[in-house]
């Protein structure tokens, strides 16, 4: 029995939550995954998972034994990351994780930028509003928004975004210039919101502490769209500074309330931090963030 074989074999099946999945991900029979599991359980003498027809279930032993097979499958790609010469010069593949809008407007040009000055390192790059587990998934880095966990993982901060409040030109023309957060509830408003509804907003200044109840004539759930509402002069819209950024610069939409903007929002780009940093990854680090750290500076304040 290869141990490892059957130790990936495991945490597929226990992440994909079915042995169909296992299959699926190891492009492997059905009737292989269940053997290799199966010999696994018999070399160890214990049962590791108990399967019911809807699901995976782990023993409490294969609790433990899946944490610690998860940490010797991460040294051992490591391990064949250093034979192989990634720690003698920067190659192989760079996985990378970012927010939607976030991704397509700061993380792609780098990337971009990054392809054409590391020719022996391939990039996957990965947008989601989600947040994406960097140790389950395999992740070298992401670009996160916000205040970081306390965590094992290490940030480097590149910058901050802001939520602000915005209007097109002509639709100001029209209904006149709120001065106040409070004077929002004479105008139409558009609400970033998917599934469910999110109609508070929130502001600093003479407004904070007091969030503002809002009505929107149209929510959305992609920043794209709220631009183009926005833009198409529909009503007021609170988004970040740099989905907005592109709208601003070209006219189509002006920010308004600025005495009112809240408190910056950090940007870190994240990895787990291993004692010994890939070249790929240290390369991507040194060149993403003077980059990011000047393009996210000139975004609206």
């Amino acid at each position: 029995m290869d141990r490892f074989d059957a130790l990936r074999t495991l945490v597929a099946a226990v992440d994909g939550g079915s042995l169909s999945a296992a299959s699926r991900a190891l492009r492997m029979p059905l009737s292989t995954v269940s053997r290799k599991i199966s010999e696994l359980e018999e070399h160890l003498t214990t049962q590791l998972l108990v399967r019911t027809p809807r699901k995976l279930l782990l023993t409490d032993a294969g609790e433990v034994f899946v944490h610690t097979a998860r940490r010797l499958l991460i040294e051992l790609d490591e391990a064949e990351r250093a034979a192989s010469g990634e720690y003698r010069e920067p190659l192989g593949e760079l996985l990378v994780t970012a927010p939607i809008a976030f991704g397509k407007l700061h993380i792609l040009p780098v990337v971009l930028e990054f392809l054409r000055a590391y020719p022996k390192v391939d990039v996957r790059l990965v947008l989601a509003d989600t947040v994406v587990d960097l140790i389950d998934n395999h992740v070298d880095v992401a670009a996160r928004l916000g205040r970081l966990p306390d965590s094992g993982l290490v940030g480097m901060r590149v910058g901050e975004v802001r939520w602000i409040t915005v209007a097109s030109p002509r639709y100001l023309a029209e209904r006149g210039l709120p001065e106040t957060p409070a004077a929002l509830e004479a105008h139409d408003c558009l609400a970033f919101e998917g599934l469910q509804a999110s109609r508070t907003w929130n502001f600093a200044g003479e407004a904070e502490g007091s969030p503002l109840q809002i009505r929107p004539r149209l929510g959305v759930n992609t920043a794209d769209a709220l631009v183009e509402a926005a833009s198409e002069g529909l009503g007021i819209a609170r988004m970040t500074s740099y989905q907005a950024a592109p709208a601003l610069r070209d006219g189509r939409l002006v920010e308004i309330l600025k005495p009112y903007v809240g408190r910056p929002i950090p940007v870190h780009l994240v990895h787990t931090g291993p004692a010994l940093l890939p070249l790929k990854l240290r390369a991507f680090l040194d060149f993403a963030a003077p980059r990011l750290r000047t393009s996210l500076a000139a975004l609206p304040r």
